[in-house]
């Protein structure tokens, strides 16, 4: 009986994975979007329409004379020929494009798994869930954007970290599910002992989940183009700038100084208790899989930390910024598998 449960969930869950695949090359483009400053290219939301870029010279006309009336144009790109708003315009529309194909990737199948009854009762739910919070992640995008239409030259940092963290949240949300759909038999050399670990397990996707929020601000206000030092920021631990802003608490989300320094600190006290929870797991009797999960949880780690440092020290270069926001997810990916594995291993009755 368990072994045709798994196999009617098998296709689900490898197509919830494919899904996360799909928004971890979303992470991508995004990064690439917001780095090339092409987020505020196109003005125009059209759900449907939308899916066609302009298709002759009229139609790119009225889009460049669109972009011309926001700040970003008057301000920091005045003068700037059609063939220069292309380059930009490009990048947003293949980013609003995937969005749209990870919809019809998600709803199609999932409507194929329904109507042939391959769907377990409970887990309908979960999967209408993903959906709608697919839809409200583009109107989050679409609100984010209109940030940047009257009085500034850029988005919010605040609704840019919104829509980053919906967007990690949905892939957490599929792959968690995803794996529990996998792997609901626990290893047969698993150790009660690693159950020690259960605690400082869930410790580790919230610590990531704030430094990627953190990540967000220092995106949003262009933060990584100064103090482009490590480990020292302008010759000191805690930058002079740090407090420049009243009341004290706006230093925390509109402080340049100040959220680059915390999203160091955060970082570096992410990538110490990751390391520190390897080292437990390592001296206790584990199972095989947890051995696994701890290793790819460390290594994501390390990689991280890596391409964080170089991203700094090298002045924000596209690709690696961009590696840098899919090597924040597949940290975050690492950390619930992790967690995953010690909770089955703990509760083998709950799954």
């Amino acid at each position: 009986m368990i072994s045709d449960t798994r196999q009617q969930d098998r296709p689900i869950a490898l197509w919830l994975l494919f899904c996360c695949g799909m928004i971890l090359a979303m992470a991508v483009i995004g990064a690439i979007t917001r780095l090339t400053e092409s987020g505020l290219s196109i003005m125009v939301w059209e759900p449907f329409k939308g899916v066609l870029p302009p298709m002759n010279q009229a139609e790119w006309e009225r889009m460049f004379d669109i972009y011309k009336q926001i700040p970003e144009y008057q301000q920091e790109n005045l003068g700037m020929s059609l063939d220069e708003f292309k380059s930009i315009f490009w990048w947003e529309f293949i980013h609003r494009l995937w969005g749209r194909a990870i919809g019809v990737v998600f709803l199609l199948p999932f409507l194929w798994f329904l109507i042939r009854g391959q769907i377990r009762k409970p887990l309908i739910p979960h999967l209408i869930l993903m959906f709608i919070l697919g839809g409200l992640q583009g109107g989050l995008g679409w609100y984010m954007v209109a940030s940047g239409f009257a009085d500034r030259t850029d988005v919010s940092q605040y609704r840019l970290t919104a829509h980053l963290l919906m967007a990690f949240a949905i892939y957490a949300y599929l792959f968690w599910i995803a794996i529990g759909l996998l792997f609901p038999i626990p290893s047969r050399n698993s150790a009660l002992s690693s159950a020690k670990l259960h605690i400082p397990l869930y410790l580790t996707p919230i610590l990531v989940t704030i430094t990627i929020a953190s990540g967000g601000l220092v995106a949003g206000l262009n933060a990584g183009m100064i103090y482009n030092t490590f480990p020292l920021m302008d010759g000191e631990i805690i930058p002079d700038a740090y407090h420049a802003l009243e009341p004290w608490y706006l230093n925390i989300f509109e402080n340049i100084a100040s959220v680059q320094f915390n999203h160091r600190a955060l970082a570096i006290t992410t990538f110490t208790i990751t390391l520190v929870i390897w080292i437990w797991a390592a001296l206790l009797p584990r199972s095989s899989d947890l051995t696994l999960a701890m290793n790819l949880l460390l290594l994501s780690a390390v990689v991280q930390v890596i391409l964080g440092i170089s991203t700094l020290l090298l002045v924000v270069p596209i690709s690696l910024a961009a590696m840098h926001q899919a090597g924040g997810l597949l940290y975050l990916t690492a950390s619930l598998y992790a967690l995953y594995v010690v909770r089955r291993d703990k509760n083998p009755a709950l799954y």
